[in-house]
């Protein structure tokens, strides 16, 4: 659906969003692969699996476990590292005109340094610092549950980076607020909140007289979340003034909704893609739609409404 008759960008920083609609890293691979299935360029933007300085193999063993209204990964941020990423993926992006977010990993502040750095002399408009996966042995989450530790890795890649810096925050937090805080003051320019929240998922079978007990612990998604991600995002809307990216469980526009309701200006699509692998682009024109019947002419006025209800 194209229509003049309704603005649904989305501005953070310098970074302008066509519309509010992203999708989550490590659920829409790296450019153009879910092209298949709709029109990727139609998207606010797509944020590319978790990019770390070298190549990643991830975990071994069950990565996946389906459960009740979501799912349990520990992938363990397999990727193909910056370099191989610059050459093989960015092209694409490029030739396709995808509006992109670099999501960065590392284990040390060096690691996510050099990626600023790389990230700013290839003038990437955004990208996103993954301080929250659960998956990995070292890095990541160590930042994201430390308000300090956080504040100092995100001042450091403030300064290697101009362009827009959202931080992608953890659940598996005691104080929201505390950590969103301390990436505001260091400079971030947007949080998105949530990732994974830490979960456990086990098959028990019984054969031959005895049990045999599968299990994958790791990061829990999906519609299972929602609530968790809706309070999270309503608590860190009341003390910073910078933009919020929601995430967790959304499925339908009503769940986008609901985000915006609680403080959110964008939200990201994560789980849901890989059931609905068209589902992102069919937000985007129900969220047009909708606008257009009830006479919403910008996403920030019917954001606006919806945080007055």
């Amino acid at each position: 659906m194209v229509s003049k008759k309704v603005d649904l960008s989305v501005k953070i920083k310098d970074f302008k969003l066509k519309n509010p609609i992203i999708t989550a890293s490590g659920t829409y691979g790296y450019n153009n692969e879910f092209d298949a299935f709709c029109d990727v360029k139609k998207l606010g933007a797509v944020v590319t699996k978790g990019i770390t300085v070298e190549a990643r193999a991830g975990n071994d063993g069950d990565r996946i476990f389906e459960t009740t209204g979501g799912m349990i990964n520990r992938i363990g941020l397999e990727n193909v590292g910056i370099q191989t990423f610059i050459e093989e993926k960015l092209p694409v992006l490029q030739k396709c005109g995808i509006d992109f977010i670099l999501n960065v990993a590392g284990s040390t502040p060096e690691n996510y340094i050099e990626l600023a750095k790389i990230a700013q002399e290839n003038n990437f408009k955004a990208i996103e610092l993954n301080v929250s996966c659960p998956n990995v042995k070292c890095g990541c989450i160590e930042y994201g549950v430390n308000k300090q530790a956080l504040y100092e890795l995100v001042l450091m890649v403030r300064k290697h980076f101009d362009n827009c810096l959202i931080v992608k925050l953890s659940p598996n937090v005691t104080s929201p607020e505390e950590m969103a805080t301390a990436a505001q003051s260091a400079g971030a320019d947007a949080v998105s909140a949530i990732n994974t929240v830490r979960g456990m998922g086990i098959k028990l079978d019984f054969v031959n007289g005895e049990f045999r007990k599968t299990s994958v612990a790791g990061g829990l998604s999906g519609k299972t979340i929602k609530p968790v991600a809706l309070s999270f995002v309503d608590r860190i809307s009341k003390v910073i003034d910078i933009p919020i990216i929601g995430m967790g469980g959304i499925y339908t526009l009503n769940d986008v909704f609901e985000f915006f309701s609680v403080g959110a200006k964008a939200v990201q699509i994560g789980t849901a893609n890989f059931t609905h692998p068209d589902i992102a682009e069919k937000l985007v024109d129900d969220l047009e739609k909708f606008m257009i019947e009830n006479n919403f002419k910008t996403i920030d006025e019917l954001q606006k409404k919806l945080m007055e209800a």
